[in-house]
């Protein structure tokens, strides 16, 4: 699936919810999913700069795909990290660079997160977007 299927298919999910706290209990059943980080990938290299609750997140080259684990310490921001990975993990590092992330003002996440949770999430996108950076900058 293109990175757009798969926030159009998120989209989707979060508007079958009537409510926030439905939906929050869905980022929680999400997070709870998410594809874990190695232990030894749970270093201060690998924590995001910019989040209140500690985020771990490990990329690694797979073919031309680049394939993302992590980890939170807080229940809401590790369905947050949950999200993104799903929409980023298993995707060309230029088509992550490229990626639109208006698909979190489309199920309103950003304006139901406090305001160090919000910054939290653009600090997330923006250090999965560096990855795609670096690895892309290793293909050519």
């Amino acid at each position: 699936m293109t990175i757009a299927e798969i926030q159009d298919e998120i989209v989707e999910e979060f508007s079958m919810f009537d409510d926030w706290m439905q939906r929050y209990e869905y980022m929680i059943e999400l997070g709870k999913s998410l594809p874990l980080i190695d232990e030894k990938y749970k270093t201060d290299d690998n924590l995001i700069k910019g989040c209140q609750s500690k985020v771990w997140v490990h990329a690694e080259l797979q073919g031309d795909k680049l394939i993302f684990t992590a980890d939170s310490d807080a229940i809401i921001t590790k369905g947050i990290i949950a999200i993104l990975i799903r929409v980023f993990s298993n995707q060309k590092p230029q088509d992550i660079i490229e990626a639109d992330t208006d698909f979190i003002d489309k199920i309103g996440l950003k304006e139901h997160l406090s305001p160090t949770r919000a910054n939290g999430l653009v600090s997330m996108i923006k250090q999965l977007k560096l990855y795609a950076v670096a690895y892309q900058t290793q293909l050519n």
